[in-house]
C-alpha cells in the first residue's frame, strides 16, 4: 500500500514536470531549402541591376568626356600668319611702278604710247614715248624681280606652319581639333597658290609690256621710215664755217 502512494507521488511529480517544461521542438531553427534559394537568386539579381546601373553611368561618363574632346578647339592658329603673308605679297603687287594693276590705267598707257599711238604724234613726242616705254619694261621686270623675293621669303614661314598644323593634326584629341588642323592646312595651300599667282602675273605683266614696246618700237619705225620716204629732195644751202675778221 506505501508503495503505490510512492509510485502515484513519483508519477504525479513527473507528470507535472513535464507540463512544467515546454515542448523541445520549440527550440530548434526550421531550414526552408526553398525560401533560401530564393532569396539568393533575388540578392543576385538586385546586384547585377546594381553593376548594370554602374556600366551606364560609366558609359555616359566616357560618352561625356569624349564628346568634349570632339568639341575642344584647337590650341594653335595659324592665320595671323597666313594673313600676313598673304597682306605682303599684295602689298608688293600695289607697289608695281608706272603702269599698276588696274584696268583703266592700262587702257590709258595704251592710247597714249603704245600700239597705234606710239607712231602718232611729232618727233619729239615719239622719242619721249619711247623712253617712258622702256622705263615702263624697266620698272616691270624690277617689280616681278620684288614679287619673287618676298614669296622666296615666304617659303620659311610657310614651311613651319605647315610642321606644326601637320603635328597638330597628328595629336588632335577630338574630331573638331583634327577638322580644324585641316582647315588650317587648306587654308595655307591657299596662301602658297596665292603666291604662285602672284608670281605669275607679275612676270607675265613684264613681259607683256616688253612685248608691247616691241610692238610699239616696230610701229614708231615704220612711222619714222615713213615720214623720212615722204620728205623732199635735198636742197643746197649756204654754210657758213668760219666767221670772217
Amino acid at each position: 500500500m506505501i508503495k503505490l502512494r510512492h509510485l502515484a507521488a513519483a508519477s504525479a511529480v513527473v507528470l507535472s514536470v513535464a507540463v512544467a517544461v515546454p515542448p523541445a521542438s520549440a527550440q530548434w531553427i526550421v531550414y526552408d531549402p526553398t525560401n533560401f534559394s530564393q532569396n539568393v537568386l533575388t540578392a543576385a539579381r538586385e546586384l547585377q541591376q546594381i553593376n548594370n546601373q554602374i556600366q551606364m553611368l560609366t558609359n555616359q561618363a566616357t560618352s561625356l568626356v569624349n564628346q568634349a574632346r570632339n568639341l575642344a578647339n584647337l590650341p594653335m592658329s595659324t592665320l595671323t600668319q597666313l594673313q600676313s603673308s598673304i597682306a605682303q605679297t599684295q602689298s608688293l603687287l600695289g607697289q608695281a611702278q608706272n603702269i599698276a594693276f588696274n584696268v583703266q590705267r592700262i587702257e590709258q598707257a595704251y592710247s597714249t604710247s603704245y600700239g597705234s599711238a606710239a607712231g602718232t604724234g611729232s618727233t619729239t613726242t615719239m622719242v619721249a614715248n619711247a623712253q617712258q616705254r622702256w622705263q615702263n619694261s624697266v620698272a616691270a621686270f624690277e617689280d616681278s624681280l620684288k614679287v619673287q623675293a618676298g614669296v622666296v621669303g615666304n617659303i620659311s614661314t610657310n614651311s613651319s606652319a605647315m610642321t606644326s598644323l601637320v603635328s597638330a593634326s597628328q595629336n588632335a584629341t577630338g574630331a573638331l581639333q583634327a577638322a580644324q588642323a585641316g582647315n588650317q592646312l587648306l587654308a595655307l595651300q591657299s596662301q602658297q597658290l596665292s603666291d604662285v599667282v602672284a608670281v605669275l602675273s607679275a612676270n607675265s605683266r613684264a613681259d607683256a609690256l616688253e612685248q608691247a614696246r616691241d610692238a610699239a618700237a616696230e610701229a614708231q619705225g615704220q612711222q619714222n621710215y615713213k615720214n623720212f620716204s615722204t620728205r623732199s629732195g635735198y636742197q643746197p644751202g649756204n654754210v657758213t664755217m668760219f666767221s670772217g675778221n
